[in-house]
């Protein structure tokens, strides 16, 4: 099994449109979209859910009014000063509620109950090219890292059951928590940037999170003809580092079209170069051990 992950520092570089790409050049893959708080590659493939599962980001205090006695024991005791007094009545805010269950338990009364935050979803199912997994974290609720690892588990779990070795993961923009959750364990990482001042900062930001993670990486440089005197200095950085430099990717406004039809750019049209440069890039991150 070989797991395969692909992020980019900043949103915008074309890290999901490459992922979608790379996901219809291998023969079969269990593609993850761990970018839960924005899943999109669901929106190019269209996979069939024939799983659907609940994840509870958290919990929320709900106060019941008929038992609450205005004591005031949970508001001198939150950390999170998520409960007031307000006209005469006990209120949690949903907003600064942490879910940590403190004032449900040293209520006399047990007007507290704790309810689940359970509106977001992972799905998994079928594809054109293999199996798909993905996370949907509804709005307002936290704990992204987590349902990445749900996501990247049932990945495992559906590799292992077809047979299907490599598994592809298309990871969040950043180095927040549900990046670390998509690197932890994998055998390679991709990085997508671009040639901008941002492009370039947020690559090196990366890549100070992986090599704490001891990972091999591989930079591709997306539309690197829009800026190649920042193209040569993210080149001369890889050198410099070394790092492996997998490839460049020429701007091609066909990049854009094959997103709206509903294909990757490796599906609308193979003859492209840019297609044919990712297909040398894909090939090359494979055979790198």
């Amino acid at each position: 099994m070989t797991e395969i992950a692909v992020i980019s520092g900043k949103g915008g570089t074309g890290k999901s449109s490459i992922s979608a790409a790379f996901a219809t050049l291998n023969c079969k893959v269990v593609l993850a979209d761990c970018d839960v708080d924005a899943a999109n590659l669901y929106l190019i493939f269209n996979p069939s859910n024939e799983e659907d599962e609940i994840y509870i980001s958290g919990y929320k205090a709900v106060i019941d009014y008929s038992k609450c006695t205005n004591c005031r024991s949970c508001i001198n005791q939150c950390r999170f000063d998520a409960i007031s007094l307000i006209n005469d009545k006990t209120v949690i805010s949903e907003l600064a509620c942490d879910g940590c269950f403190l004032c449900s338990r040293i209520c006399p009364e047990n007007a507290i109950g704790m309810v689940p935050s359970n509106k977001s979803r992972m799905y998994s199912g079928s594809f054109r090219n293999g199996k798909m997994v993905y996370g949907r974290l509804a709005p307002g609720e936290e704990n992204s890292g987590k349902l990445v690892n749900m996501v990247r588990s049932k990945a495992k779990k559906i590799s292992g059951e077809s047979g299907i070795e490599t598994i592809l993961l298309d990871g969040p923009p950043g180095i927040g928590c549900p990046v670390i959750s998509t690197l932890t364990g994998v055998n390679k990482v991709v990085i997508v940037t671009e040639p901008s001042f941002s492009g370039i900062n947020d690559m090196q930001r990366v890549m100070e999170v992986l090599r704490k993670f001891n990972l091999r990486a591989f930079i591709v440089i997306n539309k690197y003809d829009l800026n190649v005197t920042l193209s040569a200095r993210i080149k001369e950085w890889c050198g410099q580092n070394g790092i492996e430099l997998a490839g460049q990717l020429p701007f091609d406004k066909n990049m854009v079209d094959a997103m709206i039809q509903g294909k990757s750019i490796i599906e609308y049209n193979p003859d492209l170069k840019i297609s044919k440069e990712i297909h040398k890039i894909w090939c090359k991150i494979l055979k790198t051990d």
